[in-house]
């Protein structure tokens, strides 16, 4: 089995589900459904076929996994929030969302160092985070009903995909608080997919841009990494990947280290001097 192939045909399927025009709740069910499904299909396969060296455990626990994982996390926190919002009392629907960002708050300081970690792309305690040998010594810090089980988990897998989908949480509910103050009513907030504009570009060049962004001042602003990967995938036409490995690997790099912010800046030059001819 393909394990990266996988978790790249669950994007696409929960990219259609998003395009089908569902009601949010309808399409955090049938998301869930989903990721389940493919989480107990990769179990299987780590089970009977196992990893071939510790590195392949690091990635797939740290990576592959974290696919559907993270998007289990995010659904269902959705699917939970939805049932449980007040049907009207516009002052009680937004207490309602702060009680559940303050609880989000709350999460990201009790894990700090973890965050920390996760941020500044440090791989140094890999090795202890995402192979189960060090599940005896590093307990899982996690008692959420997600998908856990020994077999299938390391120390931190969890609290990694937990940080991933939280931090979407939140742009969910400013999104939600913003159509509440704007009398939407919290209407469904995928109800007309818009028309994005394309990105013909990689990975890697998303990973430039993002980072440039952030570095350059918007980390200032409270913003974090997925934060702003998450807002401009508003804009631009292309799906989640994982930003934090893109940045390890342009870390890397033995030449230019900015190859497409590079090209961007060539290009703009070329351009300006054609202009004055």
């Amino acid at each position: 089995m393909d394990l990266q192939l996988e978790s790249e045909i669950l994007i696409q399927k929960l990219h259609e589900l998003k395009l089908q025009n569902e009601n949010i709740l309808s399409r955090a069910y049938h998301s869930i459904e989903l990721c389940r499904n493919l989480l107990h299909k990769l179990k299987k396969e780590i089970i009977l076929h196992g990893l071939n060296s510790q590195e392949e455990e690091i990635d797939f626990f740290k990576n592959i996994k974290q696919v559907p994982l993270v998007q289990l996390i995010y659904f269902s926190e959705i699917h939970s929030l939805e049932i449980q919002f007040p049907k009207a009392d516009k002052k009680a629907q937004l207490k309602f969302i702060k009680k559940k960002i303050k609880r989000l708050n709350r999460f990201f300081l009790y894990n700090i160092d973890f965050g920390q970690y996760i941020n500044s792309n440090a791989t140094h305690f890999d090795k202890e985070y995402y192979t189960r040998k060090y599940l005896d010594t590093y307990y899982i810090t996690t008692s959420n009903f997600y998908f856990q089980d020994p077999d299938f988990s390391t120390p931190r897998d969890m609290l990694l995909g937990r940080f991933k989908a939280y931090n979407s949480l939140v742009v969910y509910l400013d999104k939600r608080m913003s159509c509440i103050k704007n009398n939407s009513n919290g209407k469904t907030l995928y109800d007309t997919p818009t028309e994005k504009i394309p990105w013909p570009f990689s990975n890697m060049d998303w990973a430039e841009l993002i980072y440039a962004l952030w570095f350059t001042g918007l980390r200032q602003k409270g913003l974090s990494i997925i934060q702003v990967s998450q807002k401009l995938q508003e804009i631009f036409d292309r799906e989640s990947t994982d930003i934090y490995k893109s940045f390890g690997d342009m870390e890397n790099r033995k030449h230019s280290r900015t190859i497409f912010l590079d090209k961007m800046a060539t290009s703009l030059l070329f351009g300006m001097d054609k202009s004055e001819e």
